[in-house]
């Protein structure tokens, strides 16, 4: 069991590591880096590269946003396999939707528990 936490913890900061050098030494703004991760999971996801990392690192690497792109390309995949042409449109915005769901519900209710201020 420990053994998993270190896995989980070193593949998820590898990831976070090369983030903060994209941030850091590339002047990479962080919208950008968002990104370029989804974008990455999805491409690594169809070439049959994530899938070992990610039954390595388990939740170190489902749980960054790569792996918001991993979701997105395995929802597509299967949903391929069932709907045909259609899947390509419905099989991200399924496989992703209690995650999207969860972060527009919380959103609105920071939203409504704290109180923006605009910067003058």
């Amino acid at each position: 069991m420990i053994l998993d936490y270190i896995k989980v913890f070193f593949v998820g900061g590898i990831i976070c590591l090369i983030a903060q050098v994209l941030m850091d030494y590339f002047k990479m703004q962080t919208p950008y880096v968002m990104v370029t991760y989804v974008t990455a999971g999805v491409i690594l996801t169809f070439l049959g590269l994530y899938e070992p990392i990610v039954k390595f690192g388990g939740s170190g690497a489902t749980v960054p946003i790569m792996g918001f792109g991993y979701s997105l390309a395995k929802g597509v995949m299967k949903s391929i396999e069932t709907d045909g042409f259609l899947g390509i449109f419905l099989g991200g915005t399924t496989a992703t939707a209690g995650g999207i769901a969860a972060a527009i519900v919380f959103g609105y209710i920071m939203a409504v528990v704290f109180t923006p201020k605009a910067k003058p």
